[in-house]
């Protein structure tokens, strides 16, 4: 058994469906899925987002596992972005907050920083090489 691949990345919110717009408003697209809990809230949406459509899933944290619900935490997943710069500005803009800056890893062109959105959830974003090497050459097959 190996990892294959990120299937789907699910983040927290206390309130759904304010954290769905948000994201729509970044993502620049309206969720796909959306799925209320027992009591009609909203408790889940779905986004499918970049060159393999991967899907981000907004939770309602009530259904967080336990120990997840005070602070940003856990593993920061970086999405590949072409302007590093003009995302993590328009980010902070929307009213995420920098917890990580801009930091260059290297020589080689890898380059991260993270924020925390306004719910919470930590979100890593990155101009990363491989991952331009590894689309260029399924796009190009």
């Amino acid at each position: 058994m190996s990892l294959r691949g990120f299937a789907t990345l699910n983040i927290w919110a206390d309130d759904v469906a304010a954290a769905t717009a948000w994201y729509a408003e970044f993502l620049g697209q309206e969720a796909y899925f959306r799925r209320s809990g027992p009591d009609g809230r909203l408790a889940y949406t779905e986004f499918r987002v970049g060159d393999y459509e991967a899907e981000l899933g907004i939770i309602d944290r009530r259904y967080a596992p336990p120990g997840t619900a005070d602070a940003p935490g856990g593993t920061i997943m970086h999405w590949h972005v072409d302007d590093l710069d003009a995302t993590v500005q328009r980010l902070l803009a929307l009213g995420a907050t920098q917890h990580q800056p801009i930091t260059a890893h290297g020589d080689e062109g890898f380059v991260t920083a993270s924020v925390v959105d306004p719910f919470g959830n930590l979100l890593g974003v990155m101009t990363n090489p491989h991952y331009l090497d590894i689309l260029a050459s399924r796009t190009s097959a």
